[in-house]
């Protein structure tokens, strides 16, 4: 069975709205790097219909010489939890239709290797509260937004994780990778 990485901007306070709010950090390379190095060992993309969209507008069009990372985002089996989008409009997308735990553990069994999932606050909140996410990569930033979408809410049970790893850049973000505890 595979495990599904998630990879989230967030700020001190645990906001994880739309990331534009990064822009003004930077992005230290090294930041690329751990990112390139979660993406390098999963061979499918999870994600929720308005990241979905977000993505298709910013990678479709984008090669490898615009950014490493555009093979892997564009040639990597996307799927998609939706109950609103019924077809695809990304190649190699799959919908799998609404939120269901059992569909999401029947894909992490199913797919080779592990599933990448970026933003997509709703679809990870409910994978955290039914236990599917297997580690999370926090890119933390040193900023406080106040109002917006939290990655953890009180219908995500009480638990602990476990740091696996973590990295402080120039830009003042530190990277936290935890792991679910069993």
């Amino acid at each position: 069975m595979g495990a599904v990485h998630v990879h989230e901007f967030i700020s001190l306070d645990g906001v994880v709205d739309t990331p534009s709010w990064t822009f003004t950090y930077g992005f230290d390379p090294q930041m690329g790097e751990a990112i390139g190095a979660v993406t390098a060992r999963c061979s499918g993309i999870l994600l929720g219909r308005t990241t979905y969209a977000m993505f298709e507008q910013g990678w479709s069009e984008r090669t490898v010489e615009d950014d490493p990372g555009a093979p892997f985002f564009n040639d990597t089996t996307k799927y998609v939890v939706s109950s609103t989008l019924t077809e695809p409009t990304w190649r190699n997308t799959e919908v799998i239709g609404g939120y269901d735990a059992e569909t999401v553990r029947r894909l992490k069994e199913s797919v080779e290797g592990d599933l990448y999932v970026s933003g997509s606050a709703t679809l990870v909140r409910a994978m955290l509260a039914d236990g599917l996410v297997d580690e999370l990569h926090l890119f933390l930033y040193p900023t406080a937004r106040g109002d917006g979408p939290r990655l953890f809410t009180r219908e995500i049970p009480p638990g602990t994780l476990e740091l696996a790893g973590s990295e402080t850049y120039t830009n003042g973000v530190v990277y936290l990778r935890y792991r679910r505890v069993a």
